[in-house]
């Protein structure tokens, strides 16, 4: 298939797009590299994957978004490219409305108007629905964002759901847990795993905000992809929660990172940060039924695969 990756730069996206090309599918890339790599798509410049993929440097939000679909006959779009950070949402709910709602619109109405067939989208697994009542979390529950970054995904998954009603666009979205593996960012300011390898690495205690006893759903970027890869051809219509259904505390983390590091500092202790929650596991029986989808990789294996990628390819 022919198929347009938003933010393919970034880590959840190099990593799907790596399968993509793998799999013999055609390939355009998306990314403003705000957060997102170059170096991140290098499996690209073998010579059997580079005629089926091409790497447009651009912002969702720009009129310029036209080029990835004009004479390219794109039939799927994999909408990763957001404004991801709550702290971000918190401080500038503008900005992040403008990228997440108002880029988003940007993408269906250039996907309605050159004949996109499905259109997969990226939300949130945790700030939607907001604080919950009961964990892990389902889809049926209530969807009470508590920062402007849950809300702007909310927002854009009714503008998803228009276009899906006007124009027939098949759309599926996945609503993602805490993903995390090789290439995520370990200097930036989301993506705790991540962080706490980068400090551990250059020997520096991690900060932790709050208490450490929020817990998380981590999920590993390898299963991800999974999801992804079978909502090419399932879950037309549907709000899918992809995670593991477990939670884990940030100090649980931090333990199991520092052992595996064998590192014997200690975490930094400073006050919790708006917008964040305290507690979140996502149900994935839907994930199951309609995707055929489940979680493959723990933890404690997950974390390994990940610190050993960092010992090998970490770089300021």
């Amino acid at each position: 298939m022919r198929i347009l990756v938003t933010g393919g730069a970034g880590f959840i996206g190099s990593n799907l797009v790596d399968t993509l090309l793998d799999e013999g599918h055609t390939v355009t890339v998306v990314d403003n590299l705000s957060t997102g790599r170059f170096e991140n798509l290098y499996r690209v410049k073998d010579a059997a994957r580079e005629n089926r993929f091409s790497f447009l440097h651009m912002d969702i939000r720009d009129n310029s978004l036209l080029a990835a679909f004009k004479g390219r006959e794109q039939e799927v779009v994999i909408h990763l490219a957001a404004q991801p950070d709550v702290r971000v949402s918190v401080k500038d709910p503008v900005f992040d409305a403008d990228v997440n709602v108002l880029g988003t619109l940007n993408l269906l109405q250039l996907a309605a108007q050159h004949g996109t067939r499905r259109f997969i989208n990226t939300s949130s697994g945790g700030c939607v629905y907001g604080e919950p009542d009961y964990l892990p979390v389902s889809e049926e529950a209530p969807r009470r964002p508590d920062s402007p970054y849950g809300v702007s995904k909310l927002v854009a998954e009714e503008y998803i759901r228009y276009y899906e009603r006007t124009y027939g666009i098949s759309c599926c979205t996945l609503a993602l847990a805490n993903v995390y593996g090789p290439r995520q960012n370990p200097f930036g300011e989301a993506g705790v795993v991540a962080i706490f390898i980068g400090k551990i690495l250059d020997g520096e205690d991690p900060v932790i905000f709050g208490t450490g006893e929020q817990t998380r759903d981590f999920v590993y970027v390898d299963d991800v992809v999974e999801a992804y890869h079978a909502a090419l051809s399932r879950g037309e219509g549907e709000f899918i929660n992809i995670g593991t259904g477990v939670e884990t505390s940030v100090n649980r983390l931090y333990d199991l990172l520092a052992e595996m590091l064998d590192f014997d500092g200690r975490p930094q202790y400073a006050p919790p940060r708006a917008g964040e929650l305290d507690h979140i596991s996502l149900q994935v029986k839907k994930a199951q039924k309609v995707l055929g989808w489940k979680p493959r990789t723990d933890i404690s294996e997950g974390l390994a695969r990940t610190v050993e990628w960092y010992k090998q390819n970490l770089r300021r």
